[in-house]
């Protein structure tokens, strides 16, 4: 009993500590925005950031926010997509002459990097998809390098099926996704 009554102050002690330096619980780590949330084979929600402080020069549509000039070439004709066969990569006739235009027009302007990005249409798996759209990207690069457009001023990148152009399930839709799409991205 008395060995009882020496060893209580310890063993109170013991507790003590044992309670004192308990581990406090981690925070929760913080919430991810809910555009991070999903499958992380999707692409970002927008193209490579296209600011451009650059100012525009009267009489120059090719000056200015690359937004402007994006929508200028478009609208021209300057710059235009090209279109795929079903789950085919190839470069057909048709997109091989409009590829020559666009090579003009990029030759003739080296002070523009261009993206060149790879759609699908919305048959198959996302995973599929973009890897069919980088396929598409590549060779539409390559061929426009073997044109001489300077590779250093190409970037690819691919959208597989999640930006289409055209909703709805018709051979029509589906052949206005099926694409390569240009976009100027950076002034040098």
């Amino acid at each position: 009993m008395i060995a009882t009554k020496r060893l209580a102050p310890f063993a109170l002690l013991l507790a003590l500590a044992a309670v004192g330096c308990a581990k406090k619980k981690p925070a929760p780590p913080p919430a991810l925005p809910e555009e991070s949330l999903g499958t992380d084979m999707v692409p970002p929600a927008t193209p490579p950031s296209q600011a451009d402080n650059a100012p525009r020069i009267a009489g120059d549509p090719l000056s200015g926010p690359l937004d402007d000039v994006n929508a200028y070439l478009q609208q021209q004709g300057l710059i235009g997509d090209i279109y795929f066969e079903f789950d085919s990569p190839q470069i057909s006739g048709e997109a091989a002459d409009r590829l020559r235009k666009n090579a003009a027009f990029m030759k003739a302007h080296p002070q523009f990097v261009f993206m060149i990005e790879g759609h699908c249409d919305e048959r198959d798996t996302i995973e599929y998809n973009l890897a069919l759209g980088q396929r598409r990207a590549a060779a539409t690069e390559t061929y426009l390098a073997d044109l001489n457009v300077a590779k250093d001023r190409l970037q690819t990148i691919s959208y597989g099926k999640e930006r289409p152009v055209c909703e709805g399930s018709s051979e029509d839709c589906w052949g206005k996704n099926r694409r390569a799409h240009f976009l100027v991205t950076e002034r040098r």
